[in-house]
């Protein structure tokens, strides 16, 4: 589809009912684009209406598109990580968390806050920082174990995939040989990773692995069916002991460090929490929202002269604390130039011995890039013409590979995406099942489950019923099948036996699992692809049978996960299972708009039952009025979508137009109140964060001094008082990452003009696509919204994945399996 083109439109105003009524009543104002033009304000007079049904089809570009977010949500800054600190927001300042009933006025601190808009903020909340959630080992609810919340099990699971690291580097084999190309610095970090290999030097580093997959096995027979376990009532994680976080709180006062920081760093670094702190001050940086001028300033008033801006501790914390920011954007690996230009920022006196210090001291691990010779290479190419053709891809002229090519990544990240994908592997290589050619009436999908274990599936909102529908097709089979999404939402709408996918890993749904702690079930279909992450998925893989097929099903535009890691994505790229790409077309206007943006267009739509409407803003705080009007009154009265059916969505959590702002200014509206708990009020909507990574929409019911007290989609859940300000947001307004894999009956979307530069053709898909009947466009962000989708079409995330997958299993010369 292409825009015609069109002459100038007329401003829609904030009401849908005026502007369908009058499309030609009034000019846009000075200084605003003609967002009519490209987006088709609605031009019919109507009341409330459903979408009416489209029979066109989504370009095939669009379904062959790659989602690959850096996970930004807010323009100029960390503040804009995919769902930053919850601590910070939704009008509830930080010191009143304590005050969570009228009875109990004193419960001490909150965890610390981000700080400033501007301020790296890398506390959890719902899409904030890498969290590997589930539990491989979590016991089958019927054989009478002790139950535990949905939230402590994920932190178990967590633990386990971090023992399972441990283990997997005790079991690796002699290193490999590779980079003997590498020269100057890059040389020298390999050098250092092969002495510590050979064990001349202490840590724990590898080069590019290839690791062997498990040989491939029939399925084995299952007795036991998918079915819930018994789930207790959600509750939020706990902290670390009283006892702990107070030692931590006397370190900290001693050191003038933030109180504020010493429950989360009690948490962080354990039992001794109190002397990790004495002995390396700057171990404080591993408490999310802690800048560095911050632990700088602890470490001098703890050490006094004994420190300065060379200290060996205070650049492995800054490397950490480097890679942690960059998990945050969805990297799980960082070329060393980088880490090594930030050292220098930092003030680190000889930035290159203190990265050869930290590698070989196993604080990061070192490895070359896909591309990167062996040592039997590097004779070929030290006497061959730089000219010829099989030079390695990152080889300069001269014969050397730039040192920006090695990459250093933290090793919680790196195992996980070497085990995950082995195990992809293993699934993809265990052949055909003959079982899937039974079916009555075959699909591109059960063809492709007849054919191997791993397979991919692409279409949008309407095409997820297909995947889903796998399940009915197995049970049919006899088989054991289990439909899992990253909502409850999806997994209900979808399938009766639906579950999401962290109550599966944490084993709170789901079926029981094997004397090896395998999962008993013979096809898994994961809904919503694109939100995994890779420590997540790496559970998820872990935890499936020899023989069993995974089916990976996701819209390639939407945003990527929160967590570190793109791993849909990279299946998709890497080209080593069979693709099915969906044809089914989103239905009505939205879809027919979404659709267009998929592609790189914004097109007009029309719209004659208003269900896609712009009002164009001038400011931040015009965007705000309208964005309340809308909301409150507007929508409900014209489309006839209630005040808490309507979900606004924004760029990011700062700025004059960012969640705070609009949360604030709709409880102002809506429900007004003190917030006398913690900064909530019975009947606020908020956005809560059981684990980071996920976000689930609720109620406030009432406080009492076990907690805050929430209806999230009819289960009760409770929030100790401790955990509101970390876990906790006002939920009227969420950011894209927060709203993904979630849909409502109307959205209003505002683009606020000091934001613009966090928009991409992914995050406008995403954010247009939450809307189901109806859907506002607060629109100040002027040129930079047609821009966005034109020219930004993914934000490619740096990762390991895709290149271990080819190594495992694509011959050379091999082209990937076409697309059914």
């Amino acid at each position: 589809m292409t825009a015609s083109s069109r002459g100038p439109h007329p401003e829609p105003p904030a009401d849908p009912e005026t502007t369908a009524a009058d499309p030609a009543g009034a000019s846009a104002p000075a200084g605003v684009s003609d967002p009519g033009r490209e987006l088709g304000a609605p031009v019919a007079d109507g009341g409330p209406a459903e979408p009416t049904a489209r029979s066109e089809s989504r370009s095939e570009s669009r379904s062959e598109s790659r989602s690959g977010d850096v996970g930004t949500d807010a323009a100029g800054g960390p503040e804009g990580s995919p769902e930053s600190s919850a601590a910070a927001d939704g009008g509830a300042d930080p010191s009143g968390v304590a005050a969570l009933s009228a009875e109990d006025e004193d419960h001490g601190a909150a965890p610390a806050s981000g700080g400033s808009d501007g301020g790296p903020d890398r506390s959890s909340d719902a899409d904030g920082a890498p969290g590997g959630s589930g539990s491989p080992g979590a016991a089958d609810a019927a054989g009478g174990t002790p139950e535990v919340s949905e939230a402590q099990a994920e932190l178990a699971a967590q633990r386990e995939l971090r023992a399972r690291i441990e283990r997997r580097k005790a079991e690796r084999g002699e290193p490999l040989a590779s980079g003997a190309g590498l020269s100057g610095q890059a040389a020298d970090l390999l050098a250092a990773v092969r002495a510590v290999e050979r064990g001349e030097r202490p840590g724990i580093s590898y080069d590019t692995p290839a690791p062997a997959a498990r040989p491939a096995g029939p399925a084995r027979p299952r007795s036991e069916a998918p079915r819930p376990a018994s789930a207790p009532v959600p509750t939020a994680r706990q902290g670390a002991a009283p006892e702990i976080v107070t030692a931590v709180r006397t370190v900290l006062a001693e050191g003038n460090g933030p109180e504020a920081a010493a429950a989360p760093a009690a948490e962080a670094l354990g039992e001794r929490a109190d002397t990790v702190l004495r002995d390396d001050p700057w171990r404080l940086l591993s408490v999310p929202g802690i800048r560095p001028e911050e632990a700088d300033g602890f470490a001098r008033a703890l050490l006094g002269g004994g420190c300065g801006p060379g200290d060996p501790r205070r650049a492995a914390a800054l490397i950490a604390w480097e890679l942690e920011r960059a998990a945050l954007r969805g990297h799980t690996a960082v070329p060393s130039s980088e880490v090594l230009g930030a050292l220098g920022k930092h003030s680190v006196p000889d930035p290159r011995e203190a990265l050869d210090q930290a590698v070989n001291d196993g604080v990061v691990l070192a490895f070359a890039p896909e591309g990167a010779e062996t040592e039997t290479d590097a004779a070929e190419t030290d006497t061959a013409d730089p000219s010829e053709p099989g030079r390695a891809a990152d080889e300069t002229a001269d014969g050397t590979v730039d040192e920006g090519s090695v990459l250093l990544g933290l090793d919680r990240y790196a195992m996980a995406e070497e085990s995950l994908a082995d195990g992809l592997a293993r699934l993809a290589r265990s052949g055909p099942d003959t079982r899937w050619d039974s079916v009555p009436e075959p699909t591109g999908l059960t063809r492709a489950l007849a054919t191997g274990g791993l397979v991919a599936h692409t279409g949008g909102e309407a095409a997820r019923a297909e995947p889903a529908a796998l399940a009915e097709i197995a049970r049919g089979l006899g088989l054991t099948a289990v439909v899992a999404a990253h909502t409850e939402q999806t997994a209900g709408s979808l399938d009766p036996a639906g579950v999401t996918v962290a109550a599966l890993l944490a084993g709170t749904a789901g079926p029981g699992r094997d004397d090896d702690g395998a999962w008993a079930l013979d096809l898994l279909v994961v809904l919503d692809a694109p939100r995994l992450d890779t420590e997540s998925a790496t559970v998820l893989v872990e935890s499936l049978p020899d023989g069993a097929r995974l089916v990976l099903s996701g819209d390639p535009g939407q945003l990527g996960p929160a967590g570190a890691g793109d791993v849909f994505a990279d299946v998709l790229g890497a080209g080593v299972c069979p693709r099915v790409a969906s044809r089914v077309p989103d239905p009505g206007p939205i879809g027919e708009l979404v659709s267009g943006i998929g592609v790189g267009e914004l097109n007009q739509v029309a719209a004659p039952d208003k269900d896609v409407v712009i009002v164009p803003v001038r400011d931040a705080g015009e965007a705000v009025h309208r964005t309340v009007q809308l909301v409150a009154d507007s929508i409900p009265r014209a489309i006839g979508v209630p005040a808490d059916r309507t979900q606004v969505i924004t760029v990011a959590h700062g700025g004059s137009a960012g969640t705070r702002a609009l949360n604030a200014a709709l409880k102002t509206r809506l429900n007004p109140g003190p917030g006398r708990f913690g900064g909530y009020d019975p009947g606020d909507r908020v956005a809560y964060t059981p684990a980071p990574g996920r976000t689930v929409p609720g109620t406030v019911v009432s406080a009492d001094a076990g907690g805050l007290r929430l209806d999230c989609g009819g289960t009760a859940v409770t929030v100790a008082k401790e955990r509101v300000g970390a876990e906790l947001r006002h939920g009227w307004a969420l950011t894209a990452h927060q709203a993904a894999a979630l849909r409502w009956p109307a959205a209003v979307v505002v683009l606020p003009g000091d934001a613009t530069s966090a928009l991409s053709r992914p995050w406008v898909y995403t954010a247009f696509g939450r809307a189901d009947r109806h859907l506002s466009v607060v629109h100040g962000a002027e040129e930079a919204l047609p821009r966005a989708v034109a020219t930004i079409p993914v934000l490619p995330r740096t990762t390991r994945l895709r290149p271990l997958l080819q190594a495992l299993l694509q011959e050379p010369g091999a082209t990937a399996p076409p697309m059914a």
